[in-house]
């Protein structure tokens, strides 16, 4: 008889203690162990599991790949995300906030396979509202078989008893139980082990599997870390719901590159591919503005041009505010700090508001650059120059460091009627690429910046005790 055991699990590293603690003694993190249940079964049965069966080893070399043949989903921005399209036996985990688009998304893949069978497991939704979805989405759905079902057992059933099925989906992993599990659905012990049921059903029949995950607070896939282990590859769907668009990216991926990402617009009618995203996040770019600067960012191995906002005021408190929507805020107090002690530029009275266009997040250090003159060109009230992008890392001494994929930001930059680039390559510190990107020929005051700190190393040798 099997016998089941109270343990404790830590989220993270998957440390197991037989009783509750706050801080995990393997990877050190606090309060992430959650109560699980094991199943061991009997010592004596155990020992002869396997007794008289044969398994010889497989040589690699005589594996055959040629028909493998991938499963596009006619969505050349979700494929480009998958490497290609969805490999046979492939679990796909797609994770993101409530609201988001996760379901739409879904909808629009069994749109474009319309003359693929698709079986849509529905355990948040009824059929009336996908169909009132798939009727927005002007889908007619005949291809689209809805299983209202929970029972991870039965689904494998009729996914294995239905013929001729080329993609499972699964709305949502937290809400399927498995009998033969202990504890109710969406804990711990009910998502790892209905998602390797899942999982080796995908194997056994060659049909891929996409799994509808939820996020937690800090915004990673709800449930246990070993969750992430287990499926081939994991997407998460992000953006500001405030906004229409989307970024698909990927974080583990064992048949496509990782770090890939496809960009979507949200419309009435389901999610709509950019094939264009430069293009059309510079549409409402207003030239000769100051506190405005376009920077090429490289998300993946896709170079993409984002406008980089920033607006500076007197302050009205004596501690400036220091703002920023869509970039990391402690990496902006480092670049305020670099512009006053290289430029000599004063931002101690100005309240410093940042912000990305679009409502997406950047998080790659080739956009210093840009948010540094976007904060000068503000705080001088001068616009760039127009048909300017900017690219490259600020290191502290106020030096431009070179950064990857230099010739891919600068052919996109080209391809898009971007005529002056300025670069680690056209500007080795922040005063040079200041002087160049500003309008009206202006040029940082280098003495006066020299006599600045000579007068800052005096009055702290004044003061430093004796």
């Amino acid at each position: 008889m099997p016998k089941i055991r109270t343990v404790y699990t830590c989220q993270n590293c998957n440390y197991q203690a037989s009783h509750w603690v706050g801080q995990c003694p393997q990877c050190g993190e606090w309060n992430t162990f959650i109560e699980d249940v094991v199943v061991s079964q009997n010592s004596k049965s155990g020992s002869h599991a396997g007794k008289g069966v044969t398994i010889a080893p497989i040589q690699l070399s005589k594996i055959s790949t040629k028909n493998i043949k991938r499963l596009s989903s006619n969505i050349s921005e979700f494929d480009r995300v998958l490497g290609g399209g969805f490999v046979p036996g492939q679990v796909v985990l797609l994770a993101g906030e409530p609201g988001i688009g996760k379901s739409t998304i879904l909808t629009d893949i069994a749109k474009s396979l319309g003359d693929k069978k698709i079986l849509y497991v529905a355990g948040e939704e009824s059929p009336d509202q996908i169909k009132i979805r798939a009727e927005r989405m002007g889908y007619p759905a005949e291809n689209l078989f809805i299983l209202q079902e929970s029972g991870v057992e039965q689904i494998i059933s009729v996914a294995e008893a239905e013929k001729d099925l080329a993609l499972i989906i699964v709305d949502s992993v937290q809400t399927i139980y498995s009998d033969e599990i202990a504890g109710i659905s969406g804990s711990l012990p009910q998502v790892r082990g209905c998602t390797q049921l899942l999982t080796m059903a995908a194997k056994r029949t060659g049909i891929p599997v996409v799994l509808v995950g939820h996020v937690n607070k800090e915004g990673v896939v709800a449930g246990p870390k070993v969750l992430e282990h287990i499926v081939d590859t994991i997407l998460y769907l992000e953006g500001d719901p405030q906004h229409m668009f989307r970024m698909l990216r990927t974080s583990k991926n064992r048949f496509g590159p990782v770090s890939e990402v496809g960009i979507f617009e949200m419309q009435e009618k389901g999610m709509k591919e950019v094939k264009n995203p430069s293009e059309l996040f510079l549409e409402e770019h207003v030239a000769g503005t100051s506190g405005s600067c376009i920077a090429v960012v490289m998300e993946g191995y896709r170079p993409l041009l984002f406008e980089v906002q920033a607006l500076t005021i007197r302050t009205s408190f004596g501690y400036p505010r220091r703002t920023a929507s869509g970039f990391n805020a402690n990496r902006l107090q480092v670049l305020v700090a670099t512009i006053e002690k290289r430029t000599g530029i004063d931002l101690s009275g100005h309240d410093i508001y940042l912000n990305i266009a679009g409502g997406f997040k950047i998080s790659e250090y080739a956009a210093d650059l840009a948010v540094c003159i976007a904060v000068i060109s503000s705080v001088k009230d001068l616009p760039i120059k127009e048909k300017s992008v900017v690219y490259g890392e600020v290191g502290l001494n106020g030096e431009v460091r070179r950064v990857s994929h230099t010739e891919k930001r600068s052919k996109e930059a080209k391809k898009l009627g971007f005529e002056i680039i300025i670069s680690p390559e056209t500007a080795k510190s922040l005063n040079e690429a200041v002087s160049k990107a500003l309008s009206k020929g202006y040029n940082l005051d280098s003495g006066k910046h020299a006599k600045q700190n000579t007068t800052e190393s005096k009055r702290y040798n004044a003061v430093k005790p004796v």
